[in-house]
């Protein structure tokens, strides 16, 4: 990573390129990983390579991710922020279920602790789900519960838009996470606000391959022009766009194998051109 190439989670400074866990369970986020021996080598080589910010969630397997995370990297090393979500679970069929009642918010915090082995999480990020929902300020009051008795550090936001950010303001939000790239900038508005808050901003599915009908990142003529011409790869590309787009975007790509790890960390090394930028932007 370039130096100085950090952003402020909550009380916490990280890199701006972080992990994120979705991929090690099986498919479909569910059950054991294909290679377990690999996934473990992946979770060791990110903190290797200058990862200390890492998000998860118990539904991932369900418990496969957080169980991995132990396995790999327990006793954590000093500054690793494990930042994690509440307010969903899967059911036995594997669907995401909302489960987003304050007293539920709490067991699912506790659930994370436990089998991440950890007395306290970086952040915890409330997904918000389909109505019917508990009122948002009943929610927050949970997460501030929790903030207040040393077992989370900060309290974020993950699928909100403005005005729900703007209502979690006043909790102390630290970060928000929203589907966010080169094709889908429907959330430009949520990143514009959280820039202005000093709030980190989290883009999940950064290169746009996991949202159905939507184009591939990795698959935009610019973007393969960009690469060819800087000796780097699609994704590179794309992940390096959504740095240069504010200094408040912290990312979390995910993957199950060392190399395509390597490659996305190494995208924080990649200067994009004013030229570059301009032809990105305009896709």
């Amino acid at each position: 990573m370039t130096p100085n190439s950090t952003f402020t989670l909550g009380s916490t400074s990280v890199h701006r390129i972080g992990y994120g866990t979705m991929q090690l369970p099986g498919p479909h986020v569910m059950g054991p990983p294909r290679d377990h021996d690999e996934a473990v080598r992946v979770l060791r080589r990110a903190v290797e390579l200058g990862v200390d910010h890492i998000d998860t969630a118990q539904f991932y397997g369900p418990d496969v991710a957080n169980e991995l995370i132990a396995e790999a990297l327990h006793p954590y090393p000093d500054g690793l922020a494990l930042v994690t979500k509440v307010g969903a679970r899967r059911d036995e069929a594997g669907a995401w279920v909302p489960d987003p009642e304050p007293a539920s918010l709490r067991t699912q915090v506790e659930q994370n602790l436990r089998t991440l082995g950890t007395d306290r999480l970086t952040a915890v990020n409330l997904r918000l789900m389909e109505q019917p929902r508990p009122a948002l300020e009943d929610q927050l009051a949970e997460l501030v519960s929790l903030r207040d008795e040393g077992l989370i550090g900060g309290i974020g936001l993950s699928n909100a838009d403005s005005d729900e950010v703007r209502s979690a303001l006043g909790a102390g939000l630290v970060c928000v996470q929203n589907a966010y790239s080169l094709v889908d900038r429907s959330s430009e508005d949520v990143l514009d606000l959280c820039t202005a808050e000093g709030i980190a901003f989290v883009p999940f599915f950064p290169l746009g391959s996991a949202i159905p009908g939507m184009p591939k990142v990795t698959d935009l003529p610019d973007v393969r022009s960009v690469a060819e011409r800087l000796g780097a790869t699609p994704a590179q590309v794309g992940l390096a766009w959504l740095l240069a787009r504010a200094e408040n975007v912290l990312l979390i790509p995910g993957t199950s194998s060392v190399a395509h790890l390597e490659e996305n960390v190494a995208a924080g090394g990649l200067t994009l051109s004013d030229e570059d930028l301009a032809t990105l932007v305009g896709l």
